[in-house]
């Protein structure tokens, strides 16, 4: 989860710059029949999961390397910057 949506926005910036290097952890739906695909984050949380689960494994991994294709085609954001706090020059 991101505080702002600026982060959030460099954070999908971020995948989109690192597409090729993804690699996913493609597992079995804990409660249910299927298979989704896991991008592994900090702290052993996902960075980026599946939207759904998929009937047979290799499915899962074509609509992975499906994910990576489109994300790499992704233009590049202009990306808001940081709030900056402002101060008088003139002492006030």
């Amino acid at each position: 989860m991101f505080e702002t949506p600026g982060e959030a926005e460099r954070g999908f910036d971020g995948l989109r710059v690192g597409a090729a290097e993804l690699t996913a952890r493609i597992t079995h739906v804990r409660d249910g029949i299927g298979w989704i695909w896991v991008i592994p984050g900090s702290r052993s949380l996902p960075e980026v999961r599946s939207s759904r689960a998929y009937e047979r494994y290799a499915t899962c991994q074509n609509a992975f390397r499906r994910f990576v294709v489109l994300l790499a085609k992704q233009p590049p954001r202009e990306l808001p910057e940081r709030a900056v706090s402002l101060r008088r020059t003139d002492g006030r």
